[in-house]
């Protein structure tokens, strides 16, 4: 690929904000706090959360840029952001959300594999560029195919970046044809995040968002995208974001045994409050996020505050003035929505969170239950604790 370079050091590493909190430097891997996350429905570009697997990609020469399609297609071709930019521009909502969301929690229970993310490894964004089943017809795949005309079954994409998993190679991963050729899944060629350019850290000048699955399948800094007849072989697809069950250790996993994740499963958190929180009696409200994977709506949001003995159901919301229906088209059904409860606290107790998606899936009580090695899909209820202060002290 012309016009793209891995930096040799750590010195180009793009400016950030200086609120990020930062769980790992190399590769940069970083979380807005929790509070910034419910300042507004759609998440500023410089408080998303970062992902990295390796350096980030230099662009020395945008005019030189080319994504390569090719594998089982009957016309392989060559794309310049030129090429793109003259497809139909679209633009979708869509939550991205990282599978080690909620790790250090489930850490707690016993020690797992991966970045240390606490709750903010999420965010949502307005993404615009051109849809993949619009660009798959430039090579002969029409939209709605499941197997192309020489056995394509799933589409590849493929970054510059390198990363050590890949001894070196770049990351990449797949989802099936399928989807991306189903303009309903609106899977994207992204070139932009809230109406700007996509900048470095998010992977500019190309990306892939697949709306409603784990972000590790939303492949940054796109090289190329190969039509294969099985899904990818690489290490982030293969031998990493699977489920296994608790009783799977590193002594006896066997990685062919489990599916690639792609949906995320129904999650909610509470954003403004920390896990410990000291407060003075009185009323309490408590604001957060909820999101499910595939498309799914939020039906239901229920708080506890007193541990999960009792709930109260919170209201649900997405854009201002308008109200949030969870299977409506006047919502954005790849987006989180945001909730607010109140109750008054007059004693030390936890306050619960759990949601419900329009299939009735809901989150587990405990984190024990899902507990597996890799640290991922803690979608249990999420807790913090209230410690209420003497009014006479």
């Amino acid at each position: 690929m012309s016009g793209l370079r891995a930096p040799s050091n750590y010195t180009e590493e793009p400016p950030r904000h200086p609120s990020l909190i930062v769980n790992s430097q190399e590769p940069f891997n970083a979380e807005p706090p929790r509070s910034a996350l419910i300042a507004s429905y759609v998440t500023p570009v410089d408080l998303f959360y970062k992902r990295n697997h390796g350096p980030i990609p230099v662009i020395d020469d945008i005019e030189r840029y080319r994504v390569s399609i090719r594998g089982l297609v009957e016309k392989p071709l060559e794309l310049s952001m030129a090429d793109i930019r003259k497809l139909r521009r679209h633009i979708v909502t869509a939550t991205l959300q990282c599978a080690g969301n909620r790790r250090t929690a489930m850490s707690k229970v016993k020690a797992v594999k991966g970045v240390g993310w606490d709750v903010s490894a999420i965010g949502n964004a307005i993404w615009g560029g051109a849809k993949l089943a619009d660009v798959l017809e430039l090579v002969g795949i029409s939209k709605l195919t499941s197997v192309s005309p020489l056995g394509g079954k799933h589409v590849e994409f493929v970054s510059v970046d390198v990363c050590k998993e890949e001894k070196g190679g770049p990351y990449k991963g797949s989802i099936p044809l399928i989807q991306a050729t189903n303009s309903d899944a609106e899977v994207l060629l992204a070139y932009e995040m809230n109406g700007e350019p996509l900048n470095r850290d998010h992977g500019y000048p190309l990306r892939v968002i697949v709306p409603g699955v784990i972000g590790a399948r939303s492949v940054k800094w796109l090289s190329s995208i190969n039509i294969i007849e099985n899904e990818c072989q690489g290490f982030f697809m293969q031998r990493d974001y699977k489920m296994f069950p608790p009783t799977v250790n590193w002594e006896n996993i066997d990685w062919s045994t489990r599916r690639p994740q792609m949906d995320f499963p129904v999650q909610s958190v509470i954003c403004s409050l920390e896990e410990e929180n000291t407060v003075k009696p009185g009323k309490i409200v408590v604001h957060g996020y909820a999101a499910s994977g595939g498309g799914r709506g939020i039906e239901r949001v229920d708080v506890s505050f007193d541990g999960g003995k009792t709930w109260v159901e919170a209201i649900r919301y997405q854009k201002s003035g308008i109200p949030y229906v969870a299977d409506d088209t006047s919502s954005d059904k790849w987006a989180w929505v945001l909730f607010k409860a109140e109750a008054d606290v007059s004693h030390t107790t936890e306050i619960c969170t759990k949601a419900v998606d329009i299939s009735a899936n809901v989150q587990p009580e405990n984190v024990e239950v899902i507990w597996n090695l890799r640290g991922i899909l803690n979608t249990s209820w999420h807790r913090v604790h209230i410690h209420v202060q003497n009014p006479d002290l």
